[in-house]
């Protein structure tokens, strides 16, 4: 196998990076907060390519970067799996209840409304069909247990459909020309391009070998925290070399164990789909709920996280610190606990029995934890939350720093 550079240039690869511009590489039309915050934050350690992985020219770090921001993808179809593990503790099917119960009180009642439809990514393993034909066609399917639950962007309509329900929703997209931006964080490609914009001074960014994704050549893009007391312990990104397109995204804590992300294609294509793979008409019987005209962004879109939305109405959102140790910090505007009266500290005694208590010169809170974010929440109503530890957390909120 021809020897690999390794870079860790941050400042050249971070010239490269993608920080706030999108590329014109297939988007895909579906909703949501699917792992938002696991999306924004990355790291992996180093690893030695095994024998028998394919053997490519060498790339430094940076000049595969800029392999993936010039990647100009149009046509695809293929299979994804993703995988969640966040440690969230078992709380009986609390967690599907949940999602299942926003999907319908939301869109109408529809339970093929796509703003919640796809919280079930949040956790556990999931397969999905993709398919792409420009920036006006894309195709996302999820594929359950007797059933399947699809979202197609066909130029100016957005469709939800729900086969288990025999229910639709028919949204419209006002951008469906090339500006369209319908993309959710659940291929690789949107996972790394969330995760490439926080290379920064902070961060160590090295190429390590190469292996086969999906039956394609593709290089390791390693990216890792400097930084010490972040949750984050790493991400993989396999480069596909054709291409330049991401065709795996691997997030591990810094506890280890199971990775806390993993999506990556087990099949794909770059032929141009057929035009029968976009078009859906209701079925005969099919419940159909129309959504509410957008204005600028289609269904699929407008309920996505957007960057500086985290904590509005809440008193507003300040970052403490930077890079993989950043805080965010917010007021929940209750005065003497939460919104509902409570105190983080005895919620009910279900929610605070998951979490820790602390103190401080905060005064008193509770810590909730997954393997990769923490909030600390104060009997006061302040939150802080972010990728780092709990003493972390409780620094902040001691120093506010």
């Amino acid at each position: 196998m021809a020897p690999y550079e390794t870079d860790d240039a941050v400042d050249a690869a971070q010239e490269e990076a993608p920080r706030g511009g999108r590329r014109k590489a297939a988007r895909y039309a579906v909703p949501v907060a699917v792992v938002g915050v696991a999306a924004a934050t990355i790291g992996l350690v180093p690893a030695l390519a095994a024998s028998g992985d394919p053997d490519l020219p060498r790339i430094t770090a940076q000049q595969l970067i800029e392999k993936i921001a010039k990647s100009d993808v149009q046509q695809l179809s293929g299979t994804v799996r993703t995988s969640t593990d966040l440690g969230l503790p078992n709380l009986g099917g609390l967690e599907n209840s949940l999602a299942s119960g926003a999907a319908r009180g939301s869109g109408g009642g529809s339970s093929a409304d796509p703003q919640s439809r796809l919280t079930s990514l949040v956790s556990g393993t999931h397969t999905l069909r993709v398919a792409a034909d420009g920036p006006q066609k894309q195709k996302l399917s999820l594929l359950e247990s007797g059933s399947e639950y699809s979202l197609i962007h066909n130029g100016t309509d957005v469709w939800g459909y729900d086969s288990r329900s025999n229910e639709v929703y028919h949204g419209t997209s006002a951008d469906s020309g090339k500006d369209h931006r319908a993309e959710p964080p659940a291929t690789p490609k949107d996972f790394a391009d969330e995760a490439l914009k926080s290379v920064d001074d902070t961060t160590s960014v090295t190429v390590d070998g190469t292996e086969q994704v999906a039956g394609r050549d593709a290089y390791k893009l390693l990216i890792k925290p400097r930084q010490s007391g972040t949750t984050v312990g790493a991400i993989s990104i396999a480069v596909d070399a054709k291409t330049g397109m991401p065709l795996k995204f691997t997030l591990t804590p810094k506890s280890g164990g199971a990775a806390v992300l993993d999506a990556g294609f087990t099949q794909v294509s770059f032929a141009k789909p057929d035009a029968s793979t976009f078009a859906f008409t209701p079925p005969k019987g099919a419940k159909v709920t129309e959504g509410k005209k957008e204005k600028k962004e289609p269904a699929a879109r407008q309920h996505a996280p957007k960057p500086g939305e985290f904590g509005k109405g809440l008193g507003g959102t300040a970052v403490l610190g930077k890079g993989w140790t950043s805080i965010a910090t917010f007021d929940t505007g209750a005065k003497g606990g939460l919104p509902n009266g409570s105190k983080a500290g005895d919620l009910g005694g279900f929610l605070g029995s998951l979490g820790d208590k602390v103190s401080g010169k905060f005064g008193k809170g509770t810590v909730f934890s997954t393997r990769l974010v923490n909030a600390l929440i104060t009997d006061n109503g302040k939150v802080y939350v972010g990728t780092v530890t709990k003493d972390a957390l409780v620094k902040a909120a001691n120093t506010g720093k």
